[in-house]
């Protein structure tokens, strides 16, 4: 039996990098003092949501990943709290910068980074301005609490991503979000949609998802987000454990028998039934097959 417990962390930022990260600590003290050992803070915590609009400053943000300061700092406190803390910041790569993830496992030992996969373009969300396609796939880790794999927020919108995962052996799905109100169309409210898409990752691969968002109004230029919060941890067959409001800021807690979970993977037989070789049509881009003849 190997039983963990899963946090989502929901939190408001402020344009002092210092004080967002000194919150963040705070939150993932407090995840673990309720017994959480695998703790997901939101999508780029240290800054507010600079994305909202293209701004070739921002570019002196990024950093190397030994020399961001969320990931030296949240080292430590992965060690000492003995918790696995995936971290997500502004990642500069030689020329490049990337929209990233520093898996961090309880001794502190940095595993890996994960560099998101599908950058957003739209108002309010101006992501392809400030990063590059991620170039290391799809990413798996080998923690000490279990089989972690992690996707960025508009990963979390192709089932493909999730199922990628799953297939490389994740035993919690999770994804650090930043989202809410469309700068150019307020009347749209994307968070139950958003939502859904995510339960039915964890109910198609029968793995627990953990999705961690940003709450509170962040303005920059002419545009304005309301970040809608409403955190959540899912169930293998998509049922809602835990879930935040839109507005306050909280730390969510699920507990999982990772042993239990993988035998009903089994038993449900949804990867021994699998048939890749009919699954052509997601790898081109008109969706059509070649002919046999």
């Amino acid at each position: 039996m190997r039983k963990v417990t899963a946090a989502a962390v929901q939190m408001s930022c402020s344009a002092s990098r210092a004080e967002n990260l000194n919150k963040a600590e705070q939150m993932v003290r407090c995840a673990a003092e309720q017994g959480a050992q695998v703790i997901l803070l939101q999508e780029l915590f240290e800054t507010p949501y600079f994305c909202q609009r293209e701004d070739a400053a921002v570019y002196a943000w990024a950093a190397e990943t030994e020399q961001n300061p969320a990931v030296c700092r949240l080292r430590k406190t992965a060690a000492e709290l003995g918790v696995v803390i995936p971290v997500s910041f502004y990642e500069k790569k030689n020329n490049a910068r990337y929209n990233s993830v520093a898996m961090i496992d309880a001794d502190g030992s940095l595993l890996g980074v994960y560099r998101k996969s599908h950058i957003p373009d739209g108002p309010g969300y101006e992501e392809k301005f400030y990063f590059s396609p991620g170039d290391t796939g799809f990413q798996v880790w080998n923690t000490r609490y279990g089989r972690i794999g992690v996707g960025i927020c508009w990963d979390q919108w192709f089932p493909e991503s999730a199922r990628c995962m799953a297939l490389l052996g994740a035993e919690l799905l999770l994804y650090p979000t930043a989202i809410g109100s469309e700068p150019e169309a307020p009347q749209v409210d994307s968070r139950d949609h958003w939502q859904r898409c995510m339960v039915g990752h964890a109910a198609c691969n029968l793995v627990p998802v953990i999705a961690a968002n940003r709450v509170g109004k962040e303005s920059s230029g002419s545009s304005s987000i309301e970040f809608y919060g409403s955190s959540f941890i899912a169930g293998p067959t998509g049922e809602i454990l835990a879930q935040a409001g839109r507005t306050e800021e909280t730390v969510l807690t699920a507990a999982f028998d990772l042993d239990a979970l993988e035998a009903q993977r089994a038993e449900w037989g949804v990867f021994r039934d699998r048939r890749p070789e009919l699954y052509r049509p997601i790898l081109t881009l008109d969706g059509k097959t070649e002919c046999r003849k």
